[in-house]
């Protein structure tokens, strides 16, 4: 029987990332490690002779963070993984997972190396990155696809949410329940999407004759803990005067706020309605349960496979920008207001 590099992590107790390295003679592994990981390969009957054609069938997933405030352990994410990993698994490719963070120690050591692996092509989770990061990965000599952000200016492939357009929808609904005064629960901390969904949010506001009032414009932290804490601090500030809706720039900065909102009395939708962005599992449980928009994540994930294995087998050397669309969630959180 053939032994996975997946068969041997789980031996080791160790991602399927760092057995690649260990077993390709990469930094990034300890040697005390490298070797646990060596012994135990041995002793499994792994061939090493194939270490190489076995890693050139398989695509790394780059977990790029710049800072970590936005991508992190969430339903969101893992549900993205899992459509990579589904769709990798139906076309008899192995998925390596590399996680990089942006300033560690080893941090170019990392991206040294994957540029030199043998993998047949490389998908950059891109939620984090700015152009400048992506400098960094010029030099990967193989199929790239950047996934879950778009950066202007560069010849990649790109699959990700069509933000503007769907914070468009989310805002338009809340303007045809009648709300006038519309406040935008706001990231403090910048990525791409927050930026393409606040397009969208004024945009929404501008066609239909409504006014952009930056009063209503809160900035919390993208963090269950940090919004709600950025959100009570401006509660406690006795001038700050709240719209009758929100729209928010995730269910997370949503779920944060609507914590808020309730601990100082606020009745959520009488008094003020939101509607998030995502449709996490919590939106069904939270009280009110949350109107949002829905992301297929999992579709996602999968299709940034399909385009990139249409590059790496089928030579397909075009350049493709891939949105796609969402869809609306009504539940509880938005009410309509009397004309």
């Amino acid at each position: 029987m053939k032994i996975r590099l997946k068969d041997i992590a789980n031996a080791a107790n160790v991602s399927v990332a760092t057995v690649s390295l260990a077993l390709n003679n990469k930094k990034g592994v300890s040697k005390q490690k490298k070797q646990e990981i060596l012994d135990i390969a041995r002793q499994m009957g792994y061939d090493f002779q194939q270490g190489s054609e076995n890693q050139a069938n398989a695509i790394r997933f780059i977990i790029y963070k710049r800072h970590g405030y936005v991508v992190s352990d969430t339903p969101f994410f893992s549900n993205l993984i899992e459509g990579i990993q589904r769709e990798c698994r139906e076309n008899n490719y192995e998925m390596l997972i590399s996680h990089i963070t942006k300033n560690e120690e080893n941090y170019l050591e990392i991206i040294d190396d994957i540029k030199n692996d043998n993998c047949s092509g490389t998908i950059i989770l891109a939620t984090e990155m700015y152009e400048e990061d992506l400098q960094q990965f010029l030099g990967i000599n193989k199929p790239v696809l950047l996934l879950d952000s778009y950066i202007k200016h560069q010849d990649y492939d790109f699959v990700l949410i069509n933000n503007t357009s769907a914070s468009y929808k989310a805002s338009s609904y809340l303007i045809n329940k009648n709300h006038k005064e519309i406040g935008y629960l706001h990231s403090s901390v910048y990525i791409n999407n927050f930026y393409y969904r606040e397009q969208g949010f004024r945009g929404a506001l501008k066609d239909h004759d409504i006014e952009y009032k930056s009063e209503y414009i809160f900035e919390l932290e993208p963090t269950l803990e940090g919004s709600y804490q950025d959100m009570i601090n401006l509660l406690n500030n006795g001038n700050k005067k709240l719209p009758t809706a929100f729209f928010a720039d995730n269910d997370i900065i949503a779920f944060g706020a609507l914590r808020a909102m309730k601990e100082k009395g606020i009745k959520i939708p009488d008094e003020v309605s939101i509607i998030g962005f995502d449709d996490m599992p919590y939106c069904q449980i939270s009280r009110p349960r949350l109107s949002t928009i829905r992301v297929f994540k999992q579709d996602i994930g999968r299709l940034a496979v399909k385009r990139l294995l249409e590059k790496i087998d089928k030579k397909d050397e075009i350049i493709q920008k891939t949105e796609v669309a969402t869809e609306l969630i009504e539940r509880e959180s938005v009410k309509k207001l009397a004309k």
